[in-house]
C-alpha cells in the first residue's frame, strides 16, 4: 500500500498563546493553551459536513464536492479532505465509489446492496451461481485455530480455546470490500470434509457434500444480528484507513448451522460501514 504523507496542517499541534503570561488561579495563559487539545482539521471538516447533512443541506443521493474542489474552496489540504471523507464513510453517512464520487446515504441505501450468507445459499441452490451480479470474492483463507471468542464458543458448543476450522473470504463490489465472511466450523466436520482445509471453492456446496457423505442434513437456525465497532484487522480487510480514535460501527450477522448431533458451523457476515445505518 502507498505510504500516506501528512501535511503539517493535518497534525494536531497545540498553538502557543501569544498573549503575555498572566496568572489566573495559578495557571498561565500559555499553560492553558498547552492544556487545551486542538481538534484536527479533518475531524472539524467531517463534523461540519455531518451538520450540513443533518440540516438537509445535503440530501440522500447528493454527491459531496470532489476532493480537489473542496481544497479549492479552502476546506484544507487533499489529505485533510480525503481523511474527512473516509471518516464520514466509516460512520455510515456517505459511500465513495471510484469514478462516481462520494454519495450521501439515505435509508433506502441500507443493506440493499449486501448479500448475506443465507441469501447466498438460497441463490446457490436456486441458480447454481455462488456470486451475485457484480460481486467478486478475494482473499480466501482456511486454517486450524483455537476458538477464544466466548459467544462463538457458546454457539458452537465447544470449550473456550478448543480447536476449530476457520474459513474466511472478502466479497467485493465495484472494487470495494463490502462483506467479510467468516465460518467457524466444529472439528468433527473435518472427518467428512477433509477439503475444508483447502481455502479454494469445493466441487459442490459443502453442506450438500456433508449430507451425501454422512446421511445427515444440516439446517440453519435463525439469523442473529448485532452492531459493534470494527477491530483493527477488520478495518484493514475493509481497506478503511481512519485514525485510531475513530470508532467504526459494523453490523454483524450470524447464523448457526446444525446437524442431528448439534451445532456444526457458525457463519458470520460483517457488513461494511455505509452498507447499513446505525443512525436514525
Amino acid at each position: 500500500m502507498p505510504v500516506e504523507v501528512l501535511s503539517l496542517e493535518d497534525t494536531a499541534v497545540p498553538e502557543l498563546s501569544t498573549v503575555p503570561e498572566q496568572r489566573y488561579g495559578g495557571v498561565t495563559t500559555t499553560e492553558e493553551a498547552l492544556m487545551t487539545p486542538k481538534v484536527p482539521k479533518w475531524r472539524a471538516l467531517a463534523d461540519k459536513i455531518t451538520a450540513q447533512i443533518d440540516a438537509g443541506e445535503y440530501s440522500p443521493g447528493d454527491l459531496l464536492p470532489q476532493v480537489r474542489e473542496m481544497v479549492r474552496q479552502g476546506a484544507g489540504s487533499i489529505t485533510t479532505v480525503h481523511r474527512a471523507y473516509q471518516v464520514l464513510e466509516a460512520e455510515g453517512l456517505v459511500r465513495g465509489s471510484r469514478g462516481h464520487g462520494t454519495k450521501v446515504l439515505g435509508p433506502e441505501d441500507a443493506v440493499s446492496g449486501v448479500v448475506t450468507g443465507s441469501a447466498r445459499l438460497d441463490r446457490l441452490r436456486r441458480t447454481g451461481q455462488p456470486l451475485a451480479p457484480g460481486e467478486t470474492v478475494v482473499n480466501r483463507q482456511s486454517s486450524l485455530r483455537s476458538c477464544w471468542e466466548d459467544e462463538i464458543a457458546e454457539l458452537l458448543g465447544v470449550e473456550l480455546g478448543a480447536e476449530i476450522i476457520f474459513r474466511s473470504r472478502v466479497f467485493m463490489r465495484d472494487d470495494i470490500p463490502v462483506t467479510l465472511a467468516f465460518n467457524v466450523i466444529e472439528m468433527r466436520a473435518l472427518l467428512a470434509l477433509p477439503e475444508l482445509l483447502d481455502a479454494g471453492p469445493m466441487s459442490k456446496w459443502r453442506h450438500d457434500l456433508y449430507r451425501e457423505r454422512t446421511g445427515k442434513t444440516i439446517t440453519a437456525g435463525p439469523e442473529m444480528s448485532k452492531a459493534r465497532n470494527a477491530s483493527t484487522d477488520e478495518l484493514e480487510m475493509f481497506q478503511i484507513d481512519v485514525p485510531d480514535d475513530v470508532a467504526v460501527p459494523v453490523l454483524v450477522l450470524r447464523t448457526v448451522y446444525s446437524d442431528e448431533d448439534g451445532p456444526l458451523e457458525v457463519w458470520e457476515d460483517i457488513l461494511r460501514p455505509g452498507m447499513w445505518h446505525p443512525r436514525n
